[in-house]
């Protein structure tokens, strides 16, 4: 695809616009988690958030799935094991994050997830990676720890990570190792392929709902919780995959995907806004190492 494609005529034609709206509705995702903390449980937002996406993609899906099927169906434990890591496991890990931890420090923290799939590929694949890439993932990881130690490195020696800074440190685990997967992912249609993940990442934390239920009791989210719930369904479940397809389709890969380094600047501004969480000195240094970092790595792979 060429750049003038990009200028077309319609808003949907618009590139930057749609992967800008795909970065600042994936950075909502922590602050949402955050209001919905005291609402809801971590698992129980989950399960909700896939189960509702089903319902809303099975009537757009269903006649590409029919002629997917044959092939989904020789790749069923592959699809349900990559749903539950990515969409149940990291969504998961993030919930129970911000009951412990600010959003701004989860969303921070995510952006490690680049340099994170990087050195994964490098140690397990063998892909090549210059010098300069290294210093930006170093640099990207430094700004990580500055956020989980609350601009206190050595703190880690003696008090070690705040739990929910060690529990989103998990999460980006999980979501690199389904971005490492997704390499393995059948050769289907992507609504077909959002739609059996979605139905994998509701199975998988079904689990967790029913044992939150049990441990204190099924009831109905309150009023307050649906508006948080909607957020997470419409938005940064299918709106902004639809909206990160067609950027895509409309600039490559490549060229889309340094929108992504807007989340953490996104996920700041809204967890200040919105959410009324103060902006530390120590948030605005370890922004500056993310975003350099990853400018650099994605700069020097590109060469």
């Amino acid at each position: 695809m060429t750049s003038t494609q990009s200028h077309g005529h319609g808003w949907f034609n618009n590139a930057y616009l749609l992967l800008t709206l795909t970065a600042l509705f994936w950075a909502g995702n922590a602050t949402a988690g955050k209001l919905g903390a005291p609402l809801i449980e971590p698992g129980a937002l989950t399960f909700t958030r896939w189960f509702l996406a089903v319902l809303i993609l099975y009537p757009f899906a269903r006649h590409q799935l029919r002629k997917d099927w044959p092939v989904l169906r020789a790749n069923l434990g592959k699809v349900f094991l990559l749903g539950g890591i990515g969409f149940t496991g990291f969504n998961l890990g993030l919930y129970a994050a911000v009951h412990d931890t600010t959003a701004i420090n989860v969303t921070i923290e995510q952006s490690a997830l680049p340099a994170l799939v990087m050195l994964v590929n490098y140690f397990a694949f063998r892909q090549r990676v210059r010098a300069l890439q290294m210093v930006g993932v170093a640099l990207t990881i430094v700004g990580v720890v500055v956020t989980a130690t609350h601009g206190n490195p050595l703190s880690l020696l003696e008090q070690g990570l705040n739990r929910g800074d060690a529990v989103m440190m998990v999460a980006i685990l999980a979501y690199a190792g389904y971005t490492i997967g997704l390499r393995y992912k059948p050769d289907i249609h992507w609504i077909t392929l959002l739609f059996a993940l979605a139905v994998s990442a509701c199975l998988t934390a079904t689990p967790v709902f029913l044992w939150e239920g049990i441990q204190s009791g099924f009831e109905m989210p309150p009023p307050a919780a649906w508006g948080v719930i909607a957020y997470v369904v419409i938005f940064p479940s299918l709106v902004s995959q639809l909206f990160f397809i067609r950027g895509v389709e409309l600039l490559g890969s490549n060229r889309a995907g340094v929108f992504i380094n807007l989340v953490p600047v996104f996920g700041t501004l809204l967890a200040v806004v919105v959410a009324g969480e103060s902006l530390q000195v120590f948030h605005l240094l370890a922004l500056t190492l993310v975003l350099g970092g990853i400018t650099m790595a994605e700069r020097y792979s590109a060469r």
